[in-house]
C-alpha cells in the first residue's frame, strides 16, 4: 500500500504535530475561541415575559421543595425524639 493510498482519506490539512509549539498553542486557542463564539451565536435568549415566567416557576418550585424538606425534617425529629424518649 503506497503512502498516497493511505493518505487519500485525509482532508489535505497539514498535521498539527509539527511546527513551533507556541504557534500550535495559539492556533488551538484561536480555534477554541472561534468555536465558543460560534456556539454563542446559536443561543436563543428568552423574551422578558418568558424570563419572568421561568423565574416565578423556579421560585414556586424551590419554595415547595423547601416546605417539603422542612416538614420531613420536623416529622423525623419528632419520631426520633419519641423513639428515644426525648
Amino acid at each position: 500500500m503506497s503512502a498516497e493510498t493511505r493518505d487519500s482519506g485525509r482532508t489535505g490539512r497539514k498535521s498539527d504535530r509539527g511546527g513551533n509549539p507556541v504557534s500550535r498553542f495559539f492556533k488551538s486557542l484561536s480555534l477554541f475561541i472561534s468555536q465558543i463564539l460560534d456556539e454563542l451565536r446559536k443561543v436563543v435568549r428568552p423574551t422578558r415575559s418568558e424570563l419572568v415566567n421561568y423565574t416565578i416557576v423556579v421560585i414556586v418550585f424551590v419554595s415547595f421543595v423547601m416546605a417539603l424538606v422542612s416538614a420531613l425534617d420536623y416529622a423525623f425529629t419528632k419520631l426520633v425524639l419519641w423513639v428515644f424518649g426525648g
